[in-house]
């Protein structure tokens, strides 16, 4: 179950709290967030909930049995929406749309993006500085100088930045210079780093394993969680399978199943879902269909001659015309 306690509870009244869970046989785990404090308490006993629920710094209460549970919309209902400042927000009710290349190559190709982005009014850029390569010998990021550089950019141009962290170390010297720390598919089960990413408190965008199941997506997102950071959306970006026809199955069947589960926002990222530039618009929009709290996705002013992911990334007229039908898709499911 999870209980959530009163802002500001007297010491005493939060160890009664916790003696009264100890005399029931549950152990109660606190988790303090940029939000709230609760306690997660673990057991199989049955007993009337109210017993606790009447207890003086009890704010709420509520049964859940699924493993997660901090992130379950069977005890939060209403969605999270995520501040990200300056007006920028996701969740539902703000379809969002983050957009920018693979990799931060050069100022120029920097700046390209940025004045994309503001002419079609988008607000969050990706960009990757620490690149997960399958090859050694592939371009692996410009590291710290291309974010500060990245940073410095954006911000001048009222823009947001969410970029891949790849380790526990890395998060010191970047938490300055992004908004969202995004976890790759490739960590989606580093526990270290999700715990890390918790104590962090700044927003994380946490992608699907390669060949993760949604339970093991939601458990990730549970570690960030009980760590302290409610600031969360959950990612779909395929997942590996046999078909050679394209990169990955983009499941999208993912996306109603997870907006049940969670309260969290779904994101899809359709450019690392399909890996065909030809077919990036037509996932997108069909992730607006099947609900999604936003898109993420690749371009750069000359795809051909991106350091990394090419095939996959659109030119800005192709990201124009996406974003425009996007919004068109997400007006159209919102008048249903």
């Amino acid at each position: 179950m999870i209980i959530q306690l009163q802002q500001g509870i007297p010491a005493e009244l939060k160890e009664n709290i916790l003696k009264q869970v100890s005399e029931i046989g549950y152990k109660a785990n606190e988790v303090i967030t940029q939000e709230a404090h609760y306690l997660v308490a673990i057991g199989k006993k049955e007993f009337d909930i109210r017993h606790i629920g009447q207890l003086p710094g009890v704010a709420d209460i509520h049964r859940v049995s699924e493993e997660y549970k901090l992130i379950s919309r069977k005890w939060k209902v209403e969605p999270t929406r995520i501040d990200l400042g300056d007006g920028v927000t996701v969740g539902e009710g703000n379809f969002s749309i983050m957009a920018g290349p693979c990799s931060i190559e050069s100022e120029a190709q920097i700046e390209s993006v940025v004045a994309h982005l503001k002419e079609n009014n988008v607000r969050i850029m990706r960009g990757g500085v620490f690149k997960p390569r399958s090859s050694p010998y592939a371009f692996r990021g410009m590291g710290m100088d291309g974010l500060k550089m990245f940073h410095r950019i954006c911000r001048e141009n009222d823009i947001k930045i969410i970029t891949e962290v790849m380790q526990v170390s890395q998060i010191e010297e970047m938490i300055d210079y992004v908004d969202v720390f995004q976890v790759g598919a490739r960590n989606s089960q580093n526990f270290n780093l999700l715990d890390s990413l918790g104590e962090a408190q700044k927003p994380v965008l946490l992608k699907r394993g390669i060949s993760g199941t949604l339970e093991e997506l939601l458990q990730a997102a549970e570690y960030i969680f009980s760590h302290g950071n409610e600031k969360i959306m959950l990612c779909e970006r395929g997942i590996r399978s046999y078909e050679g026809a394209y990169r990955n199955v983009l499941d999208l069947n993912a996306v109603p199943v997870l907006k049940e589960k969670t309260h969290l926002p779904v994101i899809v990222d359709p450019s690392h879902g399909i890996g065909l530039r030809d077919y990036v618009e037509s996932m997108s929009l069909a992730a607006v269909m099947a609900g999604a709290d936003g898109v993420i996705y690749e371009t750069h002013q000359t795809p051909e001659k991106a350091f990394s992911d090419a095939q996959q990334t659109v030119n800005f007229w192709e990201s124009e015309r996406m974003i425009r039908r996007m919004r068109q898709a997400y007006d159209l499911r919102e008048s249903f």
